[in-house]
């Protein structure tokens, strides 16, 4: 059980009250994430609060109210999963960097130079964000994020999220190999079997993996692919 001086407050809004515990921040934010952890052990002090900060206690009535008990081991499940559980500042450093990291690879991964038709490395996207001094939020989805980012890096770097089609020509010792993963990069829009065995085709992916495209073709057909970009 963690110090009453090193816990957070977990609130909660629910059936028309106000309800806060104090709780360890990592552990609450593993129960909250679905790993296996007594509550007892999230718990500073097993008592549910209107005003942890007063040390004013949740009525027994708004406790039926809202969680159909008053023992405060139940109602704490429903304020950690359904409330809001502050965070530590290193709590958040941690989840603003792992959120932009995501940011950045999506960006990556869906969008090219338009000049060059060539995807952006990541650190060059690193760069545009530091230099636009763009602000992560840890809650914000990566979606909702990434449009605000693509927005202002523009004003730095050419970018787009654009498609683009590739023609692939595997010798069929490989094929078999070569098509199973093509899902995981985009999707066939054409296909032909050659006399020789061999198997051409179209393939539309995200600009921005074209590289690891490439790399993966060649390994698994050690290096005997032919691959064009269809400009």
């Amino acid at each position: 059980m963690i110090n009453l001086e090193d816990a957070v407050i977990a609130r909660l809004e629910y059936y028309g009250e106000h309800f806060e515990i104090l709780v360890d921040p990592d552990l609450a934010s593993d129960f909250k994430s679905g790993k296996n952890v007594k509550m007892e052990d999230v718990l500073a002090v097993e008592e549910v609060f209107k005003d942890s900060k007063k040390g004013d206690k949740a009525s027994e009535e708004a406790m039926m109210k809202a969680f159909n008990t008053v023992d405060p081991l139940e109602a704490a499940v429903t304020i950690i999963k359904k409330g809001h559980v502050q965070l530590t500042a290193q709590q958040r450093k941690e989840m603003q960097e792992e959120k932009r990291k995501l940011i950045v690879a999506t960006i990556t991964r869906e969008s090219i130079n338009p000049q060059t038709k060539l995807p952006h490395p990541a650190r060059r996207i690193e760069i545009a964000m530091d230099e636009c001094k763009l602000h992560v939020d840890p809650f914000k989805s990566v979606d909702e994020q990434v449009k605000t980012v693509m927005k202002a890096i523009r004003t730095k770097i050419p970018i787009r999220f654009e498609k683009v089609n590739v023609a692939i020509k595997i010798p069929g010792d490989f094929t078999g190999k070569v098509y199973g993963v093509i899902p995981t990069f985009g999707k066939i829009r054409k296909e032909e079997w050659q006399q020789d065995g061999s198997w051409v085709a179209v393939v539309e992916i995200p600009g921005g993996m074209q590289d690891s495209f490439y790399e993966k073709l060649s390994e698994l057909t050690r290096g005997e692919v032919e691959t064009k970009l269809i400009k």
